[in-house]
């Protein structure tokens, strides 16, 4: 093959080399913009977790409280044999606290040494609102780690158009060049960028 077909043929590498690259450079910035999206998405879904976790925290402790009001004037009535204030605060027990105030006088506490000092330490007191809070507060750390994976999966993909823009740059490059040595070595870095870029492409995560 003589030289002006070599060269001719480097000048059809080169325009298709161009074509791909900038379509892949699209694809990428593409995949960089939603990847950007989704961390968007998720560190708001944190943050409204994290909020509402701790509204959830605060109210459990609001009810708590209300728990070892009552349960402490149940004890002070008890203590001064007063059956009708101890029947009175037992009635206003709530819903949550009854079950571990009922295990708790399972264990006989004014004759057995080994009972559970309060309610509040048997296991059957269990405050829905602090389950939720600590629900609340696992899936915003995890929509956290989501939003950060976003992040750098959407790094990645910007990476990868500036690998495609060395491509877009050598071959457009070599277009100019008259020394078919020249033009050769330009068009032949360009195809391994072009290579690699796909490659590591490959590798990535997509989001439609």
């Amino acid at each position: 093959m003589n030289a002006d077909a070599r060269m001719n043929r480097l000048e059809l590498v080169s325009a298709i080399l161009l074509a791909i690259a900038t379509v892949f450079t699209a694809w990428s910035a593409f995949q960089a913009n939603k990847w950007g999206g989704v961390m968007s998405i998720r560190f708001a879904e944190a943050n409204t977790a994290r909020t509402e976790s701790t509204q959830a925290s605060t109210t459990a402790g609001q009810l708590a409280t209300i728990d070892v009001t009552i349960f402490t004037e149940w004890a002070q009535a008890v203590a001064s044999e007063q059956s009708v204030l101890e029947q009175f605060f037992q009635e206003r027990f709530r819903d949550e606290f009854r079950p571990a105030f009922d295990a708790w006088i399972a264990t006989d506490p004014l004759q057995n040494p080994d009972a559970p000092p309060t309610p509040f330490a048997m296991p059957e007191y269990q405050l829905a609102d602090a389950q939720r809070s600590t629900d609340l507060a696992a899936r915003a750390d995890q929509r956290t780690e989501q939003a950060r994976q976003a992040n750098q999966r959407g790094d990645n993909y910007v990476l990868t158009t500036v690998l495609f823009a060395a491509v877009l740059f050598f071959a457009g490059v070599s277009t100019k060049f008259t020394r078919l040595r020249t033009k050769t070595f330009a068009v032949g870095f360009a195809v391994a960028l072009l290579m690699a870029g796909i490659v590591v492409l490959a590798t990535f995560p997509v989001e439609i």
